[in-house]
């Protein structure tokens, strides 16, 4: 269990690097943070489950699940809106594209299509 327990204090710390990241905007490091996250899960993931874990180290795996969704919960905060406003300008771009496509094959443009 202490394997399992490492892993999940390093995605800990990470979580909390990401939040500050996300509080910075700092968009590429927060990418590049939440891969490691990524891994460590998948690390996690293919290990098998201890059904003898003892009392304290599921108190502690429990406190560092609930550390890190609070910190998930945090980091949406500050990319949520983020995302929203890129959606925006990507539909607007889109659009715009539609638009421009649409005026030139109506004024008979042959590079319209």
């Amino acid at each position: 269990m202490s394997r399992q327990i490492d892993l999940y204090r390093e995605m800990s710390r990470i979580s909390a690097a990401m939040v500050a990241a996300a509080h910075e905007g700092d968009w590429e490091t927060l990418i590049e943070l939440e891969q490691g996250v990524a891994r460590l899960r998948d690390s996690l993931m293919s290990m098998p489950e201890d059904a003898n874990i003892a009392r304290a180290d599921l108190l502690q795996k429990r406190q560092l699940i609930e550390r890190i969704l609070d910190d998930d919960a945090e980091i949406r905060r500050h990319t949520e809106p983020w995302m929203e406003h890129v959606r925006h300008l990507l539909g607007d771009n889109k659009r715009l594209r539609e638009l421009q496509r649409a005026y030139a094959a109506a004024s008979g443009d042959p590079t319209a299509a």
